[in-house]
């Protein structure tokens, strides 16, 4: 098959990861695969994903479209790339690219369009856009079953045959990363560490996490609180770094090397608004760690049995503190087993290769 993948940008993140790897599986198994960008190509540290499709030869192309205002450009740069190699297939992944990219391919005469929902943003401008694309789509894939239904609840029209294709991981990746050493944040090699991965912004409830930290801080004397990350609401990290002081809160940026924070971590956090399928939770479960997240779209499809013991209300504060402390306290037998728990579940629901194999059957229903 002949497949375009189209999507906001190429950041590390749990879409871009997705498209990534589905992008070396669809080419490791004969098909032609190019990937655009709607926003420019990220530079230094963080292109790894960029680097890993360029040296597997995948042709990647970037619309340099970094404000509204370029909108009409980067259709326009899209339609001609898609016309002069028309694909197959077209699979977008994020509001920007299910828009541009869906609009592009028809205009320029793709047969398929599969588009990509991958988080429940419920604003409403949004929203009325992206039907705009849904109701040129051949199929939509959802990245979990509250995804969909988020969907079919939100948009004004009837959706597209639509496919739940959950996150993969993978756990090679994760087994062959090395625990950091927390001396070299200055802390003691011992540290126990509440630590948080992702974009700090208001989605993620890094807010939330602020607010709970003076009772954490008060009645958990050993707790430490690494961020790792940026985003718009870093100067807030840094008001929390000057009342609780280095040696209880670090904040160390965007790091290639997450994985090793990971690993060397007592519990990861996830105070979130609203979300698709974390891929951070996932990543977290596939390196055997417990984790404290608040209840939103895709958390109990990866968490299963174990949701109650590990998850609060969003937008609460109180509860965050709560369960993070009675996980804190928790005896570490019933940690073991919790974090045993997520560790099958992520290496037996979310095996990479099963994901690749899912969207290649959707697009053979196409173009068979």
């Amino acid at each position: 098959m002949r497949v375009d993948l189209i999507i906001t940008e190429l950041f590390v993140g749990g879409a871009e990861r997705c498209l990534t790897e589905l992008a070396l599986g669809l080419q490791h198994h004969g098909d032609r695969v190019r990937v655009a960008s709607i926003g420019s190509l990220p530079q230094g540290p963080q292109a790894v994903l960029l680097r890993r499709l360029r040296d597997a030869g995948i042709d990647v192309v970037t619309t340099e479209c970094d404000s509204p205002l370029r909108a009409v450009q980067a259709f326009a740069r899209l339609r001609h790339w898609l016309t002069t190699d028309r694909p197959d297939v077209v699979q977008t992944m994020l509001f920007h690219a299910n828009v541009l990219g869906t609009w592009a391919a028809r205009s320029a005469g793709v047969a398929t369009c599969v588009g990509g929902i991958r988080v429940a943003d419920t604003s409403r401008g949004r929203l009325w856009i992206e039907q705009t694309a849904i109701s040129r789509m051949d199929a939509l894939v959802c990245v979990s079953d509250s995804v969909a239904r988020f969907a079919e609840r939100s948009f004004s029209a009837p959706l597209p045959p639509t496919l739940v294709i959950p996150n993969s991981i993978d756990s090679g990746r994760i087994a062959a990363a090395s625990a950091i050493d927390w001396t070299d944040l200055g802390w003691p090699a011992n540290a126990e560490v509440l630590l948080f991965i992702g974009r700090l912004d208001y989605q993620k409830g890094i807010d939330v996490l602020l607010d709970a930290m003076p009772e954490l801080f008060a009645r958990l004397p050993d707790l430490r609180c690494c961020f790792v990350g940026e985003g718009p609401l870093r100067p807030q990290i840094g008001q929390a770094l000057s009342r609780f002081g280095a040696a209880r809160v670090c904040a160390v940026g965007w790091r290639s090397d997450s994985d090793s924070f990971l690993k060397a971590s007592r519990l990861l956090v996830l105070p979130s608004r609203y979300e698709g399928m974390p891929n951070v939770v996932l990543e977290a479960m596939a390196a055997g760690k417990v984790v404290a997240v608040s209840l939103v779209e895709g958390v109990s499809e990866l968490l299963g049995d174990t949701t109650d013991h590990q998850t609060c209300r969003p937008d609460d504060s109180v509860a965050l503190a709560a369960l993070i402390e009675s996980l804190w306290k928790a005896p570490r037998q019933r940690l073991a087993d919790l974090a045993d728990q997520n560790r099958r579940r992520a290496e037996q629901n979310h095996d990479l290769e099963a994901m690749i194999d899912r969207y290649r059957q959707l697009y053979r229903s196409f173009t068979d």
